[in-house]
């Protein structure tokens, strides 16, 4: 498995947090991105974060910009859309999870603690999501990867004014050129009308 691009220390963080600004770099870009029709464009991005640690907790707040290349949904050309996302996080040891299922004395409140954030985060859609870090590092990897991908528009169009795909038109200098422009399927009424 390669290094993550998006590794932050956390144990020498406290509740007044540290910055942190990260270039995306278009070759990550493009190896998290294998696989689909989107690609990096020219220009790098960057992750702008502000990590500050709150109990055993660590907050993540800040904003992922970046421009993609994805196919343009009429007319199917590479066109660069840009990305810009509130990153918003609440990243928690991954042992807590573990100790909170075994129903010990001090496991039943982790688990209550825990059950109390799920319901907070159900009932308000603004919270923060929350994800698990192993050891001393807050790998923010995947999140960067979907939020990216989440920034993307349903239907990434070129221009407003794009016409979609068009079929070539053979020359009006050819003979039978007008001919060739009509569906095949409408000849017979051409026909019809060429007779009156």
């Amino acid at each position: 498995m390669n290094s993550p691009e998006f590794s932050f220390p956390v144990g020498d963080l406290d509740a007044a947090g540290k910055h942190f600004q990260r270039p995306l770099r278009a070759p990550w870009l493009r190896g998290v991105l294998e696989g689909t029709a989107i690609g990096p464009s020219e220009q790098d991005g960057e992750l702008d974060v502000r990590l500050s640690k709150s109990g055993t907790d660590v907050v993540v707040r800040g904003t992922l910009a970046a421009e993609l290349v994805v196919p343009c949904s009429r007319c199917l050309e590479p066109t660069v859309i840009p990305v810009r996302e509130e990153v918003s996080v609440l990243a928690v040891p991954s042992s807590v999870p573990a100790a909170a299922g075994k129903g010990g004395r001090a496991g039943r409140g982790e688990r209550k603690r825990a059950e109390d954030e799920a319901e907070e985060a159900d009932d308000d859609p603004g919270e923060a999501d929350v994800i698990a870090f192993d050891g001393d590092t807050a790998v923010l990897d995947d999140l960067v990867r979907d939020e990216l991908l989440l920034g993307i528009p349903m239907i990434p169009l070129c221009s407003e004014a794009c016409p979609g795909i068009r079929p070539e038109r053979p020359s009006s200098d050819a003979p039978g050129a007008a001919d060739e422009t009509i569906d095949p399927r409408l000849r017979p009424l051409l026909r019809l009308r060429n007779k009156t």
